[in-house]
C-alpha cells in the first residue's frame, strides 16, 4: 500500500493489539492495521488508523511489521503466507510482540534472514489498560542493531527491557507469566482459606501487602478484579495457561524441571476445561472457591 511506505504494519488488533496500535496512531506514527475480525478493523479505523483488507496489504511497503497474535502457530501462518512473503521488502524489521515459543521464534528468525528481513521479539506485560497509555513493560530480544532500529517505535508503547538475543524476550515473558499465574493461584488459596477461617479478605490483603507475602496478585489482581467480582483484567485464562506451558517446557529443555510450575499448570488446565472459552485469567479465584470442598463437619 503506497500510504504505508516506510511506515508500520500492525497485524493483530485484539484486546491488546488494538490499544497498542491506537497508541502509535496517537503518537503520530503512520500505521496500517489488519485483523481477521471486521469489528477489530472497524475499531482501529474509528481510532484514526488506516486499515488494510489483508495482512499482505498491510505489510506492503512497511519498514516495520508488528505482530500481536495468539501464538507461534498463528505468527508462522502469517509470515509463511506467500502473499505476505512477497510483500515483505528487504530491510524490513519484524517485531513479534505476541507471547510466542522461544525456540520457534529463533527458527523463524533464521528463515526471515534469508529474505533480508530482521526479527526482534518484544512481548509485553501490563494488561489492556497500560497498553492504551503506552506504559507496558516491553521485553526485547534480538541483535543490537535490529533492536536499535525499532527502539524509538517501541518506546511509544512502554518501557524497554533488553533480555538478550532473539527469542529471549519470549522466554522471559513465559517465565514471568508462570510466576504470575502461580502467585495468583497461591494467593487465591490463601485468601479463601482466611475467609473460611472468618477473616475479611480485604483485610487479609491489606496486611499481606504490607508484609512479605505480597505480589502483583495481592496488590492488583485481587483488589481490582476478584474482590469486586468483575473478573475483567483483559487477559484470558487460556492464554495464561499457554504461556505457563511454554515456560514449563523451557525449563525441561534446559534440564531444570519446574515441579511447582508443572503442578500449577495441572490446576489451571482443570480450570480451563470447566470455565467458558472466554474466561478471564482472574476467574481462577472464583473457580477455586466454587470447587473447594465443604468445611470439615459441614
Amino acid at each position: 500500500m503506497s500510504e504505508n511506505q516506510g511506515g508500520v504494519a500492525f497485524v493483530g488488533l485484539g484486546r491488546m493489539g488494538l490499544p497498542m496500535a491506537s497508541q502509535l496512531v496517537r503518537a503520530g506514527v503512520p500505521t496500517v492495521g489488519f485483523d481477521v475480525g471486521p469489528a477489530a478493523r472497524e475499531s482501529f479505523a474509528a481510532a484514526g488508523g488506516a486499515v488494510a483488507d489483508s495482512a499482505a496489504a498491510a505489510v506492503a511497503g512497511a519498514a516495520t511489521v508488528i505482530l500481536m497474535l495468539p501464538d507461534s502457530g498463528v505468527v508462522e501462518s502469517v509470515l509463511g503466507d506467500p502473499e505476505v512473503v512477497a510483500a515483505l521488502r528487504p530491510g524490513t524489521t519484524v517485531v513479534d510482540m505476541s507471547s510466542s515459543e522461544p525456540a520457534r521464534t529463533r527458527a523463524l528468525a533464521g528463515k526471515l534472514v534469508g529474505l533480508g528481513v530482521a526479527m526482534v521479539d518484544a512481548p509485553v506485560s501490563g494488561g489492556v489498560a497500560r497498553a492504551g497509555t503506552g506504559e507496558l513493560a516491553v521485553m526485547v530480544g534480538g541483535e543490537d542493531t535490529d533492536v536499535a532500529r525499532v527502539e524509538p517505535l517501541l518506546t511509544r508503547l512502554g518501557t524497554l527491557y533488553r533480555s538478550g538475543g532473539i527469542g529471549s524476550g519470549h522466554a522471559v515473558k513465559a517465565l514471568n507469566n508462570l510466576m504470575s499465574a502461580t502467585h495468583l493461584l497461591v494467593t487465591s488459596e490463601a485468601v479463601l482459606a482466611g475467609r473460611r477461617f472468618g477473616l475479611d479478605p480485604a483485610r487479609v490483603l491489606e496486611i499481606v501487602n504490607a508484609s512479605s507475602g505480597r505480589s502483583g496478585s495481592s496488590e492488583n489482581k485481587w483488589p481490582r478484579f476478584v474482590l469486586p467480582g468483575s473478573y475483567d483484567s483483559g487477559f484470558g485464562l487460556r492464554l495464561m495457561l499457554k504461556d505457563m506451558r511454554i515456560a514449563v517446557a523451557l525449563a525441561e529443555q534446559v534440564g531444570l524441571p519446574s515441579r511447582l510450575g508443572a503442578d500449577a499448570v495441572e490446576v489451571w488446565a482443570r480450570a480451563a476445561e470447566e470455565l467458558p472459552a472466554d474466561a478471564d485469567h482472574t476467574e481462577i479465584a472464583r473457580w477455586l472457591d466454587e470447587h473447594a470442598p465443604p468445611p470439615a463437619g459441614a
